[in-house]
């Protein structure tokens, strides 16, 4: 098996992974808050990277780290709207489409905070976007849910986190910057949670079951596994087996918690993922001709 191949396979799994914990978390979040449940994941989840990446952390300046920190506030604003969104949705698939685009939204907020104009391929794919959006809020007239509007301000916050994170971050290795932004991001958490939410009395083992499946396997193990696929992937590839996560995530809702899916909406995904596909396709065959 070439070094290609079993980058493209540990990508596959890691799609899978990250579709999974969209479960997980559904599931914890029945006996845990949900700022608290992401300010520990994410803090805990940091501690098990820590290991990996402390001889670049040693070689790393104060004034970098704050920085990767300070963009990990960021990621986090982004996942407690994401958060947000399941705790009060009654399914996972919708959500996940509407999450994906948000690389379609970066060259929009590029050119917001940095002037960067988006290249034409963004444009044509934007139209194509919205009308997905349009098929998946349609139930016999246009009604977009509450839920839908917060996945919608995530996937911004997401495209904000990554232009941040692209211009300010780009010093520190992957695997260090994704352990300072989780940190970061699970401090705020539980500093947001303290102020705002309150813990039950007790928590059930199955609750902390799901916690530490999120943990370990949605978000240690699955940027453990990304940043590793990346490393030895063909980028184009690796892009494009990154859209698997919405459609693994749609799968397990279905059978789990038994997603209706109408006709309107299977077309509104399609066409979702029609515009990324094209999207990242154009954008990176006219990086290959600059």
């Amino acid at each position: 098996m070439t070094n290609r191949f079993r980058a493209e396979f540990i990508l596959i799994f890691t799609t899978l992974l990250a579709g999974a914990g969209w479960v997980f978390s559904k599931e914890a979040i029945q006996g845990l808050p949900p700022f608290g449940f992401i300010g520990l994941r994410f803090l805990l989840a940091s501690l098990i990277l820590l290991p990996f990446c402390l001889k670049a952390l040693r070689t790393t300046s104060f004034k970098d780290g704050l920085r990767a920190m300070g963009v990990g506030s960021a990621l986090g604003l982004s996942i407690f709207c994401w958060i947000h969104a399941i705790s009060i949705s009654e399914t996972l698939g919708e959500g996940a489409f509407i999450m994906s685009l948000s690389m379609l939204f970066v060259p929009m907020v590029a050119w917001g905070l940095f002037g960067n104009k988006p290249v034409r391929a963004f444009w044509l794919s934007l139209p194509i976007a919205l009308v997905g959006l349009f098929l998946l809020s349609w139930n016999g007239g246009w009604h977009a849910q509450t839920s839908h509007l917060w996945f919608l301000t995530a996937a911004v916050g997401l495209a904000v986190h990554f232009n941040l994170n692209s211009k300010y971050s780009a010093r520190l290795s992957p695997m260090l910057l994704t352990t300072l932004q989780l940190f970061s991001a699970g401090c705020f958490g539980l500093i947001l949670s303290f102020c705002v939410e309150s813990w039950p009395e007790t928590i059930s083992t199955g609750t902390w079951t799901w916690f530490g499946l999120s943990v370990v396997l949605a978000t240690s193990l699955r940027y453990l596994m990304q940043t590793t696929g990346q490393k030895f992937a063909q980028p184009t590839n690796a892009a494009l087996l990154m859209l698997l996560e919405p459609i693994w995530t749609l799968i397990l809702s279905i059978i789990i918690y038994s997603e209706p899916m109408p006709l309107n909406k299977i077309v509104g995904c399609a066409v979702l993922l029609g515009s990324l596909i094209f999207y990242r396709l154009n954008s990176m065959r006219i990086g290959k001709t600059v």
